[in-house]
This record gives C-alpha cells, sequence and structure tokens, in this order.
C-alpha cells in the first residue's frame, strides 16, 4: 500500500521525534512521523514508575522553541512532563501514525529517496506473538529520514542461568509502578544507575526488604556538580567534562575509599549499567562471589538495546551496529543521503533539542539548494 508522503520521515514519536516535528512545523516542511506504539512518549506514558522525576533541572529537559511553564518545579515529575508534552502536541498540531513499525529503509538512489515500509497493525491481540495480529504493509517514500528511536528502544534483561525458573517475579524498571505492590517483600534490584537507585528508594519506602546490585565502583555526584556540566557541555568535550566531574566530586565528598567504595576509571557521563548474578534456582539468586540470596521479586534496571542496523539499510557512515553514531559529536546527527539521528548524543533531552534544531535548519538549507537548482534549470 502506498501512501501519501511528507518530505521528512521520523522514525519515532517520543521527546526526540516530537522535538524534531515541532522544528520542522516552525519552518513550515511537511513530514510524518512513524511511531510503532499507539501513543506519542510511550516511554513516558505506559512504561514509566510512578515516582519518576527528571534528574536534571527544567531548563536542560524541554523541547525546541517551548520552555517549560514558569510555575514549574526545578525536577519535573512524569505527570507535569506528560501535561507539558500534551502542550506541544497541540500546540504544534503534531499527528503522528501509530502502530507502524518499520520493517525496513533503503535509500534509492535513482530517485534520490528513502523507501520506508511500516507494518501497520490493524487489530493487535494483545499478546507477545506479532504474527496473531491483522497488518498491513504501508510503504513511504521522503528525501529526508530521520531515526528518532531513542537510546530507550527495546528493554534489556541479560541472560542469566535458571532465571527462566525464578519461582518470584520478574521486571524490567519498564514494567515497575510502584513500590506499594512490594511491601514487606524481599526484592533485588539489578542496575545502579539513575533507575536502579531510584526504584531502590521507592521500593524501601514502601517498607519492601530492598536490596541492590552494585558491581562497578560508582560515582557520588550532587545535581549541582550534574547541573554545572550540562552548562560546561556547551563548550568542552565530553570527556573532559567527565575528569571536571570526577574533580568536583572528589574535592566535596573526599576520599571514599574508607568506605569501601572506589571511583570507576571511565567518567559518569560514560559508565554503564553491569551486573554480576551468577545463577537463579528457584527463588534463590546466586552471585558470582559466591553468596545466595533469597527473594521475592527481582527488578532489572539493565537498560535498553536498540534495534535501528536491523531494519536501517545502506547506512555504513552514521549508526553503529548498537544503533548508536559513530561520528563524534557535535556532527553526530548528520548522515549521508539525507539520513539523520536525533537523541543518540548521551545528552538528554538537552542534547535532543540541540539535534532537533540543527537537523531541522539543515534540512531547510537542503531544500533550499535543490529549489535553486531546480530554478537554474
Amino acid at each position: 500500500m502506498e501512501e501519501e508522503n511528507g518530505v521528512v520521515i521520523i522514525v519515532g514519536a517520543g521527546p526526540s521525534g516530537l522535538g524534531v516535528a515541532g522544528c520542522l512545523s516552525r519552518l513550515s516542511i511537511p513530514y510524518i512521523i512513524l511511531e510503532r506504539e499507539d501513543c506519542y512518549a510511550s516511554l513516558w506514558n505506559k512504561y514509566a514508575y510512578d515516582r519518576l522525576h527528571f534528574h536534571l533541572r527544567k531548563q536542560f529537559c524541554h523541547l525546541p522553541h517551548i520552555p517549560f511553564p514558569s510555575d514549574f518545579p526545578n525536577y519535573v515529575s512524569k505527570t507535569l512532563f506528560l501535561q507539558y508534552l500534551n502542550d506541544y502536541v497541540s500546540h504544534f498540531q503534531i499527528r503522528p501514525l501509530y502502530r507502524r513499525t518499520v520493517e525496513s529503509a533503503i535509500y534509492d538512489d535513482a530517485s534520490g529517496k528513502w523507501s520506508v515500509k511500516a507494518r501497520y497493525v490493524l487489530n493487535n491481540n494483545n499478546d507477545d506473538d506479532d504474527d496473531d495480529d491483522d497488518y498491513e504493509i504501508e510503504e513511504y517514500s521522503s528525501r529526508f529520514l530521520v531515526v528518532a528511536t531513542g537510546e530507550t528502544a527495546n528493554p534489556f534483561v541479560p541472560e542469566i542461568k535458571g532465571l527462566d525458573g525464578f519461582a518470584g517475579e520478574i521486571l524490567h524498571s519498564t514494567q515497575f509502578k510502584s513500590g506499594k505492590e512490594f511491601k514487606n517483600k524481599k526484592v533485588l534490584v539489578v542496575g545502579s544507575g539513575n533507575s536502579g537507585m531510584e526504584i531502590a528508594l521507592d521500593l524501601s519506602n514502601y517498607d519492601a526488604k530492598t536490596s541492590i546490585i552494585v558491581r562497578s565502583p560508582v560515582h557520588f555526584v550532587s545535581r549541582e556538580i550534574v547541573y554545572l556540566a550540562l552548562i560546561l557541555l556547551k563548550y568542552l568535550p565530553l570527556k573532559m567534562v567527565d575528569s571536571v566531574v570526577v574533580m568536583l566530586s572528589k574535592f566535596v565528598y573526599g576520599d571514599l575509599n574508607k568506605y569501601g567504595i572506589k571511583r570507576p576509571s571511565e567518567g559518569p557521563f560514560y559508565m554503564k549499567v553491569k551486573y554480576e548474578v551468577e545463577s537463579v534456582e528457584n527463588d534463590v539468586v546466586l552471585l558470582k562471589n559466591g553468596k545466595s540470596y533469597q527473594f521475592d521479586a527481582i527488578v532489572f534496571c539493565t537498560g535498553f538495546k536498540r534495534s535501528t542496523n536491523l531494519w536501517l539499510k545502506g547506512d555504513d557512515y552514521l549508526l553503529n551496529n548498537d544503533g548508536i553514531p559513530k561520528v563524534s559529536y557535535p556532527n553526530h546527527w548528520k548522515g549521508k543521503k539525507g539520513l539523520y539521528c536525533v537523541g543518540l548524543s548521551r545528552r538528554g533531552l538537552y542534547g535532543a533539542t540541540e539535534d532537533a534544531q540543527n537537523i531541522a535548519n539543515d534540512i531547510k538549507l537542503m531544500m533550499s539548494d535543490l529549489q535553486n537548482d531546480v530554478t537554474k534549470n
């Protein structure tokens, strides 16, 4: 089925994709957004825990051209952010095409356009077998393609021996809502990133008997230090900012070795979640240090994987096999043949906003050049 097309195809209607749409709208550039879920910002709408707040100040988290209202708190809650996104979508009249899972995107040299095929689910049977859904394949084409599927595309749970036979409840952080469901239960949180720490706190606040695996050395960084780091990121490379953050952390918190806490060799902006579970047997978790513990539930805060490499064909320049830009900041957002990516700079929403503005301005320039060539001929 061939569809009516815009000049730009945006894959993904998360905050990053919405930001690109807002920027394109301001420049009167037509576009379409293909979104696999049934709503925009699905991670926030459907897969975020109740107590979620931004860990950065609001001035670093708004989308292009519309700041947060002045009466919003410095650290915006999930509820307020969704309210903000609703207003953003209404303001720019953004209308994503939902339940469209992109299966391939191939650049056609003859036409100079991207050919995109998407599976449009007509009737979701609400199970894990996509083959049971009623669907049709739609085809789109455009001169420009924006990958806006983000860093948090597909929840990742590590392969652990015996995990399938765990007697308790197993959740990824995207399935966790509130600690009140785990009152008086023994819960293991795997992963010590922002989500892991916040979910562990939420569990403890609801009287769950909470344990958290922190396999690797960790950084202690205050909100004020992160605030300064984000300002420095405007002017300095990421590795240099990491060094400044580590230096300030040492100055503020001193030597933490006496508490058994070691700092990582890599900076906080390059840290990745790691785990140290050896195996699971019934309701007992065996760690790699030989110790074992009984748990009623395990919450995996082990991050996400990306599947861009499965559907994006012909790109050997912009993205690697894990869907992360090969090209270094600040040129990471622009590929070749009209290909772009947004929200993959490891700078959160602040980086996504910067990417979206760069992409829209570049497409506007490219369109002007194309129009000039047509006029000359």
